[in-house]
């Protein structure tokens, strides 16, 4: 049997395809258990965060494999596979072993060295565990990799090449201004009571801010995380129902939502509702104070303000500070509505009207019309921007599929920050030097693991030799006291012990030197050839493996 994986990460899909391929908790315990129910998987684990979505598998068969894993994949993900399969990555044997391995590190985090991805590979293993899909094979890759990972943050400075999501989010948030400085006193809002809210619930009271509301689905989770704020900072924090949102969104100053919803939990027009009740924007360079509804804010808006859309425009796109060149509201749109559009602009007396912009409107027409919407692009080409009024809401949007719509970015006065910017800005992340001394760690780690897990598939075989050769011991000890029926005891312990050693002796060097070389590369062959050599019993050492099998099963997570 032979370690498989298949998966997609943010290094491989953009975060539309994440967003829609992302596995509700009970889709993963569906894939896991249709996994290992599939012909050539007899171990399954399943590893989501909110940018990596990755199925390891123990198969007899490689290509059969892959398409197996693949398939299931895109069943369970509900994106087709055609469309899934561009973004898949696959590793097999050592490398599989040496991708979990640099994932634990943090080397494969979208911030690299960030440490939170341990505990979601814990949670990975535990679940297995609880579903009877992990054997020996995963237990021992998800254990050791839990121990890499552990070392490379204790023995290496891995943690200063980056922190936490959350951390890496409020920094983005803060524009440049140290996190403690910029968040002192100001009121948040936290939507969701999972791990990744409670940290940034708990970084955010780090940092000094005046007030935390918990919005959480289920009362009970938001109320502890809210009584452990409290344990630190007493009246810091407070817990309301999941309806309150949109009154305590008028008083939040920043708000991170990171839930499991499948849909947004925050549209565009309740942003924009908050934002009508907090007065005057502050625009840079001028004393005046426009609407609250920015003018490129949705067309409700614009209109509940008594703002004017661009007339006659097609899609109702504002008038100020539009382009498709760089303008991510458009992802998603589809091919008539742009061809529609682009007619208008071509016809329409604007100013801003440019050849430019018709061409690129044409081009993610002719686009949309053979993957059927706008395709996102990681990095839009940048534009010249129409000035925009300082933030009186940051929103930091650490979900996948994403909580809060991005049509907000349109909005003035608003900051959001979400997994897409992330990816984008962690690109140009400069890497510690420690990062080396990680990668050495995880290639050592890979030898030696990949020499114990050969070194292990050699070992029933081992046993069941050293099985046969004791029976042939008790064979013939019992065969020499029919023929000397008056032997004493003292005499039948010599015989016997002398018999033993003998055995023992010639055994002794070509199963210590068999193991050695079945832990080097290549050295599989080694069992097959100790197992034709001496005529053992295939079902021997067939039972000594599955009697490994189970002892492993009752092995916890590290």
């Amino acid at each position: 049997m032979s370690l498989l994986v298949v998966g997609l990460s943010h290094r491989s899909a953009p975060v539309s395809v994440l967003e829609r391929a992302a596995l509700s908790a009970d889709a993963q315990i569906k894939l896991v258990q249709d996994t290992v129910a599939a012909e050539p998987a007899t171990e399954a684990a399943v590893l989501a965060t909110c940018n990596r979505i990755e199925l390891y598998a123990d198969v007899d068969k490689f290509h059969a494999g892959v398409a197996e894993l693949s398939t299931l994949l895109a069943q369970h993900s509900g994106v087709g596979l055609d469309e899934l399969t561009p973004y898949l990555y696959v590793h097999y044997e050592d490398r599989a072993v040496h991708h979990l391995f640099s994932v634990a590190c943090g080397l494969d985090s979208m911030v690299v060295g960030e440490g939170q991805i341990l505990g979601q590979i814990k949670d990975s293993l535990a679940r297995a565990q609880d579903l009877h899909t992990a054997g020996r094979l995963l237990n021992d890759l998800f254990q050791q990799a839990l121990r890499v990972g552990k070392r490379a943050h204790s023995e290496t400075g891995i943690d200063r090449a980056g922190q936490s999501l959350v951390t890496f989010g409020l920094e983005q948030l803060s524009g440049g201004t140290a996190v403690q400085d910029w968040a002192r006193g100001k009121k948040a809002l936290v939507i969701g009571a999972g791990s990744m809210s409670s940290l940034a619930a708990a970084t955010l009271a780090r940092a000094g801010v005046a007030e935390i509301v918990i919005a959480n689905r289920t009362a009970d989770r938001a109320e502890r995380l809210a009584e452990i704020l409290n344990e630190g900072a007493a009246g810091l924090a407070r817990a309301v129902p999941m309806d309150a949102v949109p009154d305590e969104l008028t008083r939040a100053d920043v708000t991170v939502s990171c839930t499991g919803a499948t849909g947004l939990v925050l549209a565009a027009e309740t942003i924009a509702a908050a934002l009508s009740g907090r007065g005057p924007l502050a625009w840079p360079g001028t004393d005046e104070a426009p609407a609250a509804a920015a003018p490129d804010a949705t067309p409700a808006v614009r209109q509940s303000a008594g703002l004017a859309v661009e007339e006659n425009c097609p899609l109702d796109l504002p008038a100020a500070g539009f382009s498709v060149l760089g303008e991510a509201a458009v992802a998603g749109m589809g091919a008539a509505e742009l061809e529609q559009h682009a007619a208008w602009v071509d016809n329409a007396p604007r100013p801003q009207s440019t050849p430019d912009e018709a061409e690129a409107i044409a081009a993610l027409a002719a686009a949309a019309a053979t993957v059927g919407r706008i395709p996102e692009r990681r990095r839009p080409e940048s534009v010249a921007e129409s000035a925009r009024p300082e933030p009186v809401l940051y929103l930091l949007d650490l979900a996948m599929p994403r909580d809060i719509d991005a049509a907000v970015h349109r909005l003035a006065g608003v900051r959001l920050v979400d997994i897409e910017s992330l990816a984008d800005a962690s690109a140009d992340a400069p890497m510690a030097a420690d990062v080396d001394q990680v990668r050495r760690i995880v290639s050592d780690e890979v030898a030696a693991f990949g020499a114990a897990l050969r070194a292990a598939h050699i070992t029933p075989t081992v046993v069941a030799l050293r099985t046969m050769a004791a029976d042939v011991v008790a064979g013939e000890i019992a065969r020499l006291e029919g023929r000397l029926p008056g032997m004493d005891d003292r005499h039948r312990s010599e015989i016997t012990q002398t018999v033993k050693r003998v055995v023992d002796k010639l055994l002794h060097a070509p199963t210590v030197r068999v193991k050695q070389l079945a832990a080097e590369p290549g050295g599989a062959g080694y069992a097959d050839a100790l197992r034709t050599l001496f005529d053992l019993d295939p079902e021997t050492v067939a039972a000594v493996s599955r009697a490994e099998d189970s002892t492993e099963k009752d092995r916890g997570p590290a």
